[in-house]
């Protein structure tokens, strides 16, 4: 059976859904209190592989269920990429890196309950998805990208390149990737550990939170001169005018839903939001890097 083009870009932007659900799905899991709702791995209890009996069971079961939706998925993914014609070496190996991501979720998650909601290995669970994201990210934008043979066609260098905007790009790159690290040590300090009886890390909230903060408000500071820079030149701001503005209203509604939450006690719902936004922040922060390292020779892309 041969795979079109488009029919193989559809099954990354499924994976691609579905590694996003799965970070939302546990995120609900540790705000519901339901992280211990399956003491064991890989049964759910001593006596059951699959238990709905309680509220925080059927919670967390649903959540582990759906990590065979995310692992058919990327299977999916790694299977029509073999059958494109012709094979694209750089599809397959992406494809691989996702199948082997969600294997090493499986494994962080058995640690996860083994060690009663470590908030390291939570941290490790969360910090591999943005990792999966980013794969997937990758993995949809070169699906998009039409060759007619496995090699690599001849391109120029990046329009950017050399420019004073290329490295203010990286920098927010690494400004945002330091923001949601931080986000992680802040929710492994808060009161939202999954289960009552669940170590916490040692950081005071107010110090932590104001860590975090210091990174936000450095990716907004470095966000506007990127936006300041991109208005002085045609070339760059028809690269990346577009992203910058997307990211931009991402991490104002996700700057506003932080403050609120924390005002506010941060109540479960908001905190949700803060957190499925947090992963729409770095894709957007992946999305201008991925505009500013664009050639003067792109691939055709599908229409």
């Amino acid at each position: 059976m041969r795979v079109s083009h488009r029919g193989y870009l559809r099954a990354t932007q499924g994976a691609f859904v579905a590694l996003y659900l799965i970070i939302i799905t546990g995120s609900l899991v540790r705000l519901t209190g339901s992280g211990l709702g399956c003491a064991d791995w890989p049964q759910c209890s001593e006596s059951k592989f699959i238990d709905v009996s309680s509220t925080h069971a059927a919670i967390e079961q649903i959540n582990r269920l759906f990590t065979g939706v995310v692992a058919a998925s990327v299977i999916l993914c790694v299977l029509l990429s073999l059958r494109l014609k012709p094979k694209r070496r750089d599809l397959i190996a992406m494809s691989i890196v996702l199948v082997a991501g969600v294997m090493m979720q499986v494994i962080i998650g058995a640690i996860v309950v083994w060690t009663g909601l470590n908030p390291f290995s939570n941290i490790a669970h969360f910090l591999v998805s943005i990792f999966l994201m980013t794969t997937a990210y990758m993995l949809v934008r070169h699906a998009s990208i039409f060759r007619t043979t496995d090699e690599v066609a001849p391109r120029g260098e990046p329009l950017l390149k050399g420019q004073p905007i290329e490295k203010i790009v990286k920098t927010l790159l690494v400004a945002t990737g330091a923001a949601v690290v931080t986000g992680t040590l802040v929710t492994g300090s808060g009161p939202h550990a999954g289960d009552e009886t669940a170590v916490r890390l040692g950081f005071a909230m107010p110090t932590i939170v104001r860590t975090h903060s210091a990174f936000v408000w450095l990716t907004v500071g470095v966000l506007l001169v990127s936006l300041h820079m991109t208005r002085k030149n045609i070339e760059v701001k028809k690269l990346l005018m577009r992203p910058l503005k997307r990211f931009a209203a991402v991490v104002l509604f996700q700057g506003a839903i932080g403050y609120l939450q924390y005002f506010l006690g941060v109540p479960i719902g908001l905190v949700a939001i803060h957190v499925a936004t947090s992963v729409a922040v770095w894709l957007c922060a992946l999305d201008v890097y991925w505009s500013s390292r664009l050639s003067a020779l792109p691939n055709s892309v599908l229409d």
